[in-house]
């Protein structure tokens, strides 16, 4: 029978004068000799501070104050790191001592086995004829990866691990020697180091290797500089993070010398940040620069974007107030663009309030002062460099009340004064433009339960005027008009202040809605109009461009197995399709598919001269517990060719990390020419934040 010993008064020992804690000891057999020799056998534990030791024999010497222990051996200290040996020499407080034929593991990840480890309590442990892995080790066969070292010291404090004359082994057979070798142990998030390489093979850059390697500044700064070398180009990458008390910054940049335009230095510059200042304010800012206009797209720093947007934004946001100040400047990466249709210098201010008052019976007062202006260079290609200035004020007020028979009565009315300064355009001349707004909506909603699902259906109905006056006034924020479920029951639909709609108008239309008993299936439909006795509104493909508009169709569908379907179109009246998108979604465990269709007719008023029609597919499958696919690509319909084409192959496991891609840009009207992109990266997981991203560990099977 198994007996329980707590004798460390009598025997284990007198560090119980020097020491405050007591260590505990199990064992099956315990001796003592009159020497002051403790020998405990069979099954034996000690625990001590935290720490637990498990071993087949331990002999305590009075006179060396050492414990002799004999294997298996197993110490789990409180840190979570674990060594297992078959002999070795302690304290009696198992922190510091000798052990022999021994394996140190590190956060459940990184093994080291070794001929001897020579620990020291919370500073350092030192190993020789070290092999270090965190793959799994079965029958015998090499892992797939490890590092053999003469010897490795662990410094504890530092969280670093230092491998002298270290050789990197793939499956047993050496691949690399370095004399010394510096990794960060699997505790530590932020160190100094190299990071892992990546490769990239482009049609324009040739094949490139890229060395990140990262500085930790301090505890709130870091800068990882970030070479990229090729048959083609001479690249320096560099990304600089700060954070504050209050916030973040960053910096991303590159500079580069490549033969796409020899003999010229080129690059990009972005900044980005987000702040809290004092009484609830927050400010945001982004920035880029860019030396050519081809340059993020030959170097995969951005996608297909034709234009460049730098902003500054100060504002606040409460339940009844909104502050707002913005400076944007744009960049146009396009050679079809002019200052016309895009002002480089954008200025924004306003301040808007609203309250709660008897005045206005279940409703409330929205009021807010505005500025705007837009800003062109002098020496612009475009017919006019026209600067515009805007100031203006605004009220409304907006009421909802419930009758008995549940008819939800919305009344809205408003009015709004702006004054307009032009300047290098004489067609436009300073003046004052005003309006007003009415509007009343009704509300039917109605509600049906059965066995099998509920069902909600809302007719909807506005009637209401709108009228302008006074200067007549340059279009520069309403060039594009999106007509939608959201909008329809506004008198007003354009985007910006500089178009307003006069007259009176009429919109209607029916909400159904459907949800599943027990089950997650749903589904949504709406149909409206909007007639219009006044100007017409939007361009000729908005669905606004007559006295009676398109209908608009938009639905959705939710099924219980994760698929989800959402869609709108505009028809006319001979139900011919106008601005139509739709989306599919495919959510599964090990599944995401998803794929968008867009339809944009042709519209000299929106700037398109050719029609758009193109899909979208995307999906991420996760094939295993080892391997993932990715695919996305944009297939254009009118050009019958495709437009960007891409696949993803990522393989992981317990100790390693490898992702390949390859991504094709077809030749277009704004695309030079057809590119191929080629990137591998990989990663040796269990050192650093790497063992935090680990695979599930394999299980080993006969």
């Amino acid at each position: 029978m198994r007996r329980f010993w707590a004798v460390f008064i009598l025997c284990l020992l007198p560090i119980a004068a020097t020491a405050q804690q007591a260590a505990t000891l199990v064992a099956d057999r315990v001796t003592l000799s009159p020497s002051g020799q403790l020998v405990a056998e069979g099954n034996v534990q000690v625990f001590f501070d935290g720490t637990t030791l498990t071993a087949t024999r331990v002999t305590y010497e009075q006179a060396t104050d050492q414990l002799t222990i004999t294997g298996p051996i197993v110490i789990q200290e409180p840190n979570g790191n674990l060594f297992t040996a078959q002999e070795a020499q302690l304290d009696p407080k198992l922190r510091a001592g000798l052990l022999i034929s021994a394996r140190l593991v590190l956060n459940d990840q990184l093994q080291l086995a070794a001929a001897q480890i020579d620990h020291t309590a919370g500073t350092s442990t030192r190993m020789t004829q070290v092999g270090a892995t965190s793959c799994s080790v079965c029958d015998g066969r090499p892992p797939l990866w490890e590092i053999r070292a003469q010897s490795v010291l662990h410094d504890q404090v530092a969280q670093q691990l230092y491998f002298d004359n270290a050789v990197l082994r793939v499956r047993g057979v050496p691949v690399l020697w370095v004399p010394y070798l510096r990794m960060p142990d699997p505790t530590l998030t932020r160190a100094t180091g190299l990071l892992r390489p990546a490769f990239r093979s482009t049609d324009q850059l040739g094949f490139g290797i890229k060395l990140p390697y990262f500085w930790r500044i301090g505890d709130h700064r870091d800068i990882t500089l970030t070479p990229y070398i090729s048959s083609e180009t001479n690249t320096l990458e560099w990304q600089y993070r700060q954070a504050f008390g209050s916030g973040t910054i960053t910096v991303d940049a590159a500079i580069s010398r490549d033969t796409i335009l020899a003999g010229e230095t080129r690059g990009y510059v972005n900044v980005s940040g987000l702040f809290d200042l004092p009484r609830d304010y927050t400010l945001q800012f982004s920035g880029t620069a860019v030396t050519d206009k081809s340059y993020l797209l030959d170097y995969g720093y951005g996608s297909d974007q034709a234009r460049l947007s730098s902003n500054i934004r100060v504002e606040r946001i409460t339940g009844t107030t909104l502050r707002w100040a913005e400076i944007e400047y744009y960049t146009s990466l396009s050679t079809t663009d002019d200052s016309q249709s895009l002002p480089p210098l954008v200025f924004d201010l306003g301040v808007e309030n609203r309250m709660y008052t008897d005045l206005v019976p279940s409703g409330s007062v929205t009021y807010g002062l505005s500025t705007e202006a837009h800003f062109r260079d002098d020496d612009s290609s475009a017919d006019t460099d026209r600067d515009v200035l805007r100031i203006g004020a605004y009220v409304d007020g907006h009421s909802a009340m419930h009758t008995d028979g549940g008819i939800v009565i919305d009344a809205f009315v408003g009015a709004h004064l702006d004054y307009y300064a032009y300047h290098d355009d004489p067609a436009y001349e300073n003046g004052l433009r005003g309006g007003a707004e009415v509007a009343l909506t009704l509300r039917y909603p109605m509600i049906a339960t059965g066995p099998i699902a509920t069902h909600i259906v809302e007719p909807l109905f506005m009637v209401g005027s709108s009228a302008s006056f006074g200067a007549d006034i340059a279009n520069e924020d309403s060039t594009r008009t999106e007509f939608d479920e959201s909008n329809i029951l506004t008198l007003n639909r354009f985007a910006g202040d500089d178009v307003q709609t006069s007259g009176s108008q009429i919109a209607a239309g029916i909400h159904w809605h459907q949800f599943g008993q027990g089950r997650n299936l749903s589904s949504r439909l709406f149909i409206g109009r909007v007639f219009s006795l006044g100007t017409p509104d939007g361009s000729y493909t908005s669905g606004l461009s007559g006295t009676s508009s398109d209908w608009l169709l938009a639905g959705q569908i939710e099924l219980g197995n994760g698929i989800l379907i959402d869609g709108r179109t505009l028809l006319n009246d001979s139900f011919a399709a106008g601005k139509t998108e739709v989306g599919a979604l495919w959510s599964l465990s090990d599944l995401d598919l998803s794929a968008n269709y867009i339809w944009l007719p042709a519209d000299p008023d929106e700037d398109r001269a050719d029609a758009v029609s193109e899909w979208r597919l995307t999906a991420d499958y996760d094939i295993n517990d080892n391997w993932s696919l990715g695919l996305d690509g944009r297939y254009d319909i009118v050009a019958g060719q495709p437009a960007r084409a891409g696949v993803r192959l990522g393989w992981q496991n317990e100790c390693m990390r490898v992702a390949l891609s390859a991504s094709r840009r077809y030749a277009s009207s704004t695309t030079v020419e057809t590119t191929t992109d080629y990137d591998l990266s990989f990663d040796l997981l269990g050192f650093g934040t790497s063992a935090s991203g680990a695979g599930a560990r394999r299980v080993c099977t006969n």
